[in-house]
């Protein structure tokens, strides 16, 4: 029995709030770990390469590495090695931005854009394929839940 259990300082309400959250987080390993998986068997991609894409896919005229690493909450040690294996592969480039001469703004080109399309679709029938056994009422409200909660102490989205 745990020092909590024997004064009583968690009650049953809080113990199901633990459950929630490890029952949260085991489901998301364990997508995330099969998504790296089909990534790796279908596209010879790694989940972080494809993150990249799929941010650079949303901004049509590229992003600054220091504004890409930002928004992909890693640093820029992390997004430079994947930006250059991205740019080997023919599906990044980085152009230089004029007046200031260390940065850099990156780019998808013509093939990564069609590529990404692709693969994002294939990625999104693998989340449904996943979450299938949900009706869709049930995922209504589960999106709902999720929405509305709001983690006190935590730093904002």
């Amino acid at each position: 029995m745990s020092i909590v259990e024997e004064t009583g300082a968690v009650g049953e309400r809080d113990k199901q709030r633990l459950r929630i959250w490890l029952k949260l987080l085991k489901i998301s390993r364990q997508m995330e770990a099969e998504i790296r998986e089909r990534l790796r068997v279908e596209f010879a991609t790694t989940l972080p390469r494809f993150d990249v894409l799929a941010a650079l896919y949303r901004e049509r005229d590229g992003m600054k590495m220091s504004a890409l690493s930002a928004a992909l909450m890693v640093s820029n040690g992390n997004v430079t090695g994947i930006v250059e294996r991205l740019v080997t592969n023919g599906l990044v480039v980085r152009v230089p931005v004029s007046g200031d001469r260390r940065a850099m703004i990156v780019q998808l080109t013509d093939k990564g854009r069609e590529d990404f399309a692709h693969m994002a679709k294939v990625h999104e029938s693998w989340i449904a394929s996943m979450l299938d056994m949900l009706s869709d009422q049930d995922a209504d409200v589960l999106v709902d839940l999720l929405d509305n909660m709001q983690i006190r102490g935590a730093r904002s989205q």
